[in-house]
């Protein structure tokens, strides 16, 4: 299948709202104000979905066909250029066979999420050629108080807007700090920022390859369905969520497990490289053995693994298109987007 491209975003463009998974956007209010306020104050009209401040028993924003039809709605607005999702969960692979991938063909726009969001970049690609972009979600990067960091808002910019994303470059500083939303406490200071220790290349090589991946388990859910990536030669990105107790990450036994499901399963014998999200709410010594696990499940193989790129969990993030071309050369610390993910009319900008 060729891929589609979706045109460039536009300064005064409207921004789709919606929620297809968790229902988060309905206990924290103010993070859903927060994010609208950012994104208006980047110049964009915005339109919210029913599902956006709406939760289930279950805690799902809405349920499968609600949230299905505000993605219809939402592709099917002329008037829609992008969509924004609120924030992940773990609800999205409910809607999957709710979809009318029909609608999403025939009217392709900018998609935009990251962690359970990842089920639905898959299926979209899969299912109706769509190139999306693992991103920024509302309630988590753009409702950052006082506003979004420098580096999301940039990377944001130049993947969906310039449609000049290169070299992506590693971020000065970095946070998973976590601030009570409940009480309010996010909107007292803004998060507690850390040096970035830059690049680790734990494996060294250069490849060249489209990009594919998204939150590690997420992908697994994904393992034997028709939405299943395609692995064959690609560059796979993965990035681990919080665990069951929010204050910390997924735990190492299970990311070990994962990772083993993946080698188990072929994908490492499919692989041209692979990209290691910096790892959310692990101290200095569950890092180290992070890094170990990674390369005690992939000694077998020779391909480049860069480790520590901002993508997925922490903060700031990158706007990175998927099913696009990226270089990875150990040798010039680079990680490069050669192909970008939006279609820019050179006359528009000159």
């Amino acid at each position: 299948m060729e891929l589609i491209k979706p045109k460039k975003l536009k300064k005064g463009d409207t921004i789709a709202i919606i929620a297809p998974s968790g229902g988060l956007g309905a206990i924290f209010p103010h993070r859903v104000d927060n994010g609208i306020k950012a994104l208006r104050d980047l110049g964009f009209q915005i339109k919210e979905y029913p599902t956006v401040r709406k939760i289930s028993d279950l805690g799902d924003s809405g349920n499968p066909d609600e949230r299905a039809k505000d993605i219809h709605d939402a592709f099917e607005d002329k008037k829609i250029k992008a969509i924004i999702c609120s924030i992940g969960g773990i609800a999205a692979n409910s809607v999957l066979n709710k979809i009318d991938y029909n609608i999403i063909k025939k009217n392709p726009k900018i998609f935009c999420g990251y962690s359970d969001i990842t089920l639905l970049h898959h299926a979209f690609l899969k299912k109706a050629g769509l190139i999306t972009f693992y991103g920024p979600c509302l309630m988590t990067q753009f409702g950052e108080y006082p506003k979004p960091w420098d580096y999301t808002e940039d990377y944001f910019y130049k993947s969906l807007i310039k449609g000049n994303l290169n070299q992506i470059e590693p971020s000065k500083k970095w946070t998973d700090e976590i601030l009570d939303w409940n009480e309010k406490k996010d909107l007292e200071r803004p998060r507690k920022l850390f040096d970035n220790e830059g690049y680790i290349w734990l494996k060294k090589g250069k490849v060249i390859g489209k990009i594919t991946g998204g939150c590690l388990y997420s992908l697994l859910q994904l393992k034997g369905t028709k939405y299943e990536p395609d692995y064959n030669k690609k560059i796979l990105f993965i990035e681990t969520p919080e665990g069951q107790n929010f204050n910390k990450g997924e735990p190492l036994e299970y990311v070990n497990a994962q990772l083993r499901d993946l080698m188990n399963s072929g994908v490492f014998d499919r692989i041209s490289g692979l990209i290691v999200g910096r790892p959310f709410r692990y101290n200095k010594e569950e890092i180290q053995k992070f890094k170990k696990i990674i390369l005690d499940n992939t000694k077998e193989y020779n391909f480049p693994i860069l480790y520590g790129v901002d993508i997925g969990h922490t903060d700031p993030m990158i706007t990175l298109p998927l099913g696009v071309e990226v270089t990875l050369d150990s040798s010039k610390n680079l990680f490069k987007i050669n192909e970008q993910g939006v279609i820019t009319n050179f006359f528009e900008d000159n």
